[in-house]
């Protein structure tokens, strides 16, 4: 890992929220799909890879979950066994206010396009709701498939 990559590993570690997902299969990412987590964190590990702490409901109690993701030899990509195999690239970000992520999941042969916007605050200005509008677009998906997450989180009053 050169130091690019090093400075860039250490700048994700943090509290984030999620605030928007998308995707080629609406069912993973609405309440109660497979998909439909909440990130509480995410930490830069030794290694390069990233270990993100989600959260999410199960029978109406609010459930913790971390997964592990590896790093590859691309910059901003890791891979990460959950629900299928994945791959999930840094798509864009400003480390302090938000960032977006891109999963390509492969489940029982079936590909699942996935795009979730975190923030580092519970609720980002609509300029950053219309940006991730713009890059939904140009991996094919329109307004109709995303959700809105940040209002949605029943574990947030949970302590963080």
């Amino acid at each position: 890992m050169n130091k690019e990559e090093a400075d860039a590993q250490a700048l994700v570690s943090g509290t984030w929220y999620s605030i928007s997902m998308a995707s080629t299969d609406m069912k993973r990412i609405e309440e109660n799909g497979d998909l439909w987590v909440f990130v509480q964190s995410i930490e830069s590990l030794e290694n390069g890879g990233l270990r993100f702490s989600f959260h999410f409901m199960v029978h109406g109690e609010c459930v913790e979950v971390a997964v592990v993701c590896d790093k590859t030899d691309k910059n901003g990509e890791y891979t990460v066994t959950y629900l299928g195999e994945n791959r999930l690239l840094v798509s864009e970000t400003d480390y302090r206010l938000y960032i977006t992520f891109h999963l390509w999941n492969v489940r029982n042969g079936t590909e699942t396009q996935v795009l979730a916007l975190y923030g580092r605050i519970p609720e980002l200005k609509p300029s950053f709701l219309e940006r991730f509008e713009k890059i939904c677009k140009t991996y094919g998906l329109g307004p109709e498939n995303i959700v809105t997450m940040s209002s949605k989180d029943h574990c947030y009053r949970y302590e963080r």
